[in-house]
């Protein structure tokens, strides 16, 4: 079983940055699928990014909402067991309670909540315009 402690949320103005990190125990996230999710209120938990497992001669394999292409950047640090995401140009649409979640059944890409089997227990980000 794996645990997972986000933090790095806040409160930021539109424009702003943060970088939220997700530290794992239990098991090594490099060789899981660790996925970040957001739910904003009255909305259903979305994916944001993915981190795979794979590492090819182009480097670990990303994928990443529509929405937040091009300005989050999710990565991971397999020393530190910690997976991160650095958000840039923050939109007030970003603001939400952000989840870490690690795939535990398979390694194969997925961007359904229903898909990961542990999660964190959240960090709020607030994006002010």
């Amino acid at each position: 079983q794996v645990q997972l402690v986000e933090s790095g949320g806040g409160s930021v103005q539109a424009g702003g940055s943060l970088r939220l990190s997700c530290v794992a125990s239990g098991r090594s996230l490099s060789s899981r699928v660790t996925g970040w999710f957001r739910q904003a209120p009255g909305k259903e938990r979305e994916f944001v990014a993915a981190i795979r497992a794979i590492t090819t001669i182009a480097g670990v394999m990303t994928s990443y909402a529509d929405s937040v292409k091009g300005r989050f950047t999710i990565s991971r640090d397999n020393a530190k067991n910690t997976v991160y995401l650095q958000m840039n140009s923050l939109k007030p649409e970003d603001t939400a309670v952000y989840y870490c979640a690690v795939r535990t059944t398979n390694s194969n890409p997925s961007t359904l909540p229903s898909d990961f089997g542990s999660w964190g227990q959240g960090t709020q980000v607030t994006v002010s315009s």
